[in-house]
């Protein structure tokens, strides 16, 4: 699923052609896209509006539009956004489009039909955006973003040790940190050398600055590569490049850049870690985790 980083280029591209344009109109092949109106509503709702900012919100594209309303799109796993002319076929997994005044459209594809648009109006008093009906912020269970000045050393320690859980789970928990998923938290956690079963609580000071680092520079360095283009992932305007860069995310038996040892494979929480076992030490209270990952791992694989 694209992350903070992929989510980041396709917001930056598509501000970049669409940014000012107007849209006349909607067309929706598959409406369970739509998350808070049926299609005809939602074509009604969006004809007429002008774009007037593209950004991001965690893993959301949010696509502002004239008269206080605006879009998000989650791409979850196979979504893509493209500009076409409106008169060009249609490709076969098309979802959903916006007809432009200039005679584009916005097309969103989605082989796999997970991804999901909704249109949200904002509370008057609080500027937010909410829920249809009598819902609240939109955003309101989203952590921080890592990004922003914000996301200080200060701030991460204070929420990092209000957690018991482990360190690979509590990253991707998108009410902890917006926006990080299995990529860069592998990444992020090898860079600091802290091992994904690490309890969060169990951290030094200098753990906790390490992490708080690593996390804002594989986030930073992947948003100027365009993100990694694994399985799905396509921006607009071309593919990304931090793949080439990663050092553990699916590099099981390849050798670790710093150490040499051969990258493990872990799977933790449902999720699959990629661990290297000479950077990433557990300490000995904590390896009774590790053992038993390893063998839910091993019945889980003899079980297939």
């Amino acid at each position: 699923m694209p992350e903070l980083p992929e989510v980041e280029t396709v917001a930056r591209d598509l501000r970049g052609l669409v940014l000012g344009a107007t849209i006349v109109g909607a067309r929706c092949a598959w409406p369970r896209t739509l998350r808070t109106h049926d299609p005809d509503r939602f074509a009604a709702a969006v004809a007429g509006r002008t774009i007037e900012r593209v950004g991001r919100r965690g893993k959301l594209i949010v696509v502002e539009l004239s008269d206080g309303v605006a879009l998000t799109i989650h791409l979850k796993m196979t979504g893509r956004l493209s500009l076409a002319p409106a008169t060009a076929a249609d490709d076969d997994h098309l979802r959903l489009a916006f007809r432009l005044e200039d005679g584009r459209e916005i097309r969103f594809s989605d082989t796999r039909k997970f991804g999901r648009v909704g249109l949200y109006e904002r509370d008057q008093l609080s500027g937010e955006l909410v829920e249809p009906g009598e819902g609240g912020p939109l955003f309101a269970r989203q952590g921080p973003e890592p990004l922003e000045p914000s996301f200080t050393l200060r701030a991460f320690r204070t929420r990092l040790r209000g957690h018991r859980g482990r360190l690979k789970p509590l990253l991707l928990d998108q009410s902890f940190i917006a926006g990080i998923g299995n990529i860069y938290a592998d990444e992020a956690l090898w860079r600091a050398r802290l091992h994904p079963l690490r309890a969060a609580n169990s951290l030094r000071p200098p753990d906790e600055r390490r992490l708080h680092e690593a996390i804002r520079a594989v986030l930073a360095e992947a948003v100027e590569r365009r993100g990694s283009s694994v399985r799905d992932y396509r921006g607009p305007m071309g593919d990304g490049t931090m793949q080439g860069q990663l050092a553990v995310y699916q590099r099981t038996g390849r050798p670790c850049p710093r150490c040499g040892r051969p990258i493990r494979r872990l799977v933790i929480a449902g999720r699959a870690s990629h661990v290297c076992p000479g950077c990433q030490r557990l300490p000995r209270a904590a390896r009774a985790a590790q053992e038993a990952v390893a063998r839910s791992a091993s019945a889980a694989a003899g079980a297939d």
